[in-house]
């Protein structure tokens, strides 16, 4: 039997999508996915549909460091709601309590922000994709049902407050994968005294993606696609832009060559531990990903076809 072809062309590569409002990142991923025609297409962590911001898009090739990305930092920017809680933490949830707000002024918002900064511990909201018993804890949430989670150790990097109101705080969070900002700003809230819950948010950088200016929203995506679709091209990073925190190692051909049959390699002033980007030098051609051995060798990872 005929193997059947795929759909789609062989695109390798990311793009920043600047998510819209109500929209999950699937279904975002699958418009972008459409717009480029690509073979293969994966995001490289869900935004809530309240959410807005950072989504990178990793085409082909690229869907190889979508994990790298998973792990990586990011960015926040997120506004609160005091004086109430909602079951989701969020305002798609209902309000389940409302309470009093203090009157707050810059010292006392810090004196709480404080707290929070540097490594903390946080209980996963029931309304998220974590599983208990192979179910999601959103499906269990939606019936009723509340089951026990674990505290997770995360570390908030910055947390900075942007703007407050007497009734309202936005502020700014760097913070490490498997942070839940609805839980950040309940946590907040209950210090403070009076609950709260998140009205906005939108993630501004990820890993290395440190610019929001560099991301594209769908409205101006499918505006080029009608207009003109070559210009998409112009919009996709290279692979090795999600690796741009980590030290490069630059080989001769010999050395490429020997690395790309699955070889670890002695690379002179190569870096003495952890991750790598290798480059053939001679092609300025990125080769993948590796990982520096207990004997100073630099061993393959993940190594990509083009």
């Amino acid at each position: 039997m005929a193997r059947r072809s795929k759909r789609g062309r062989p695109l390798n590569g990311i793009i920043l999508l600047d998510k819209p409002k109500g929209v999950t990142s699937n279904k975002a991923l699958q418009r972008v996915k459409s717009i480029f025609f690509a073979q293969k297409a994966g995001h490289t962590g869900s935004l809530d549909p309240l959410a807005t911001g950072m989504l990178p898009i990793c085409f082909g090739e690229a869907t190889k460091v979508s994990n790298y990305l998973l792990d990586a930092s990011k960015r926040y920017r997120f506004t609160c709601q005091l004086g109430a809680i909602t079951n989701t933490g969020d305002a798609e949830g209902e309000i389940t309590e409302r309470k009093d707000v203090p009157a707050l002024d810059e010292q006392a918002i810090e004196e709480v922000l404080q707290c929070f900064r540097g490594s903390i511990e946080q209980i996963p909201p029931m309304f998220s994709a974590l599983k208990h018993n192979g179910e999601r804890l959103y499906d269990l949430a939606r019936q009723g049902i509340e089951v026990e989670r674990k505290p997770r150790a995360v570390t908030i990097y910055e947390l900075k407050l942007i703007n407050h109101q007497a009734d309202t705080l936005e502020l700014e969070a760097e913070c490490s994968k498997g942070t839940y900002i609805r839980t950040l700003a309940e946590d907040i809230g209950y210090k403070i005294g009076c609950g709260a819950y998140v009205t906005q948010l939108r993630r501004l950088a990820v890993g290395p993606f440190m610019d929001p200016d560099k991301m594209i929203d769908m409205d101006t995506l499918e505006r080029m696609y009608e207009q003109d679709k070559n210009q998409l091209g112009s919009l996709v990073l290279p692979i090795d832009s999600a690796l741009m925190n980590w030290p490069d190692v630059q080989l001769n051909g010999d050395l490429s060559y020997y690395l790309q049959q699955g070889q670890p390699v002695q690379v002179p002033k190569a870096p003495s531990e952890g991750w790598v980007r290798l480059y053939n030098a001679e092609k300025d051609q990125f080769l993948g990903i590796g990982q520096i051995m207990d004997d100073g060798k630099v061993a393959p990872k993940r190594l990509f076809q083009f």
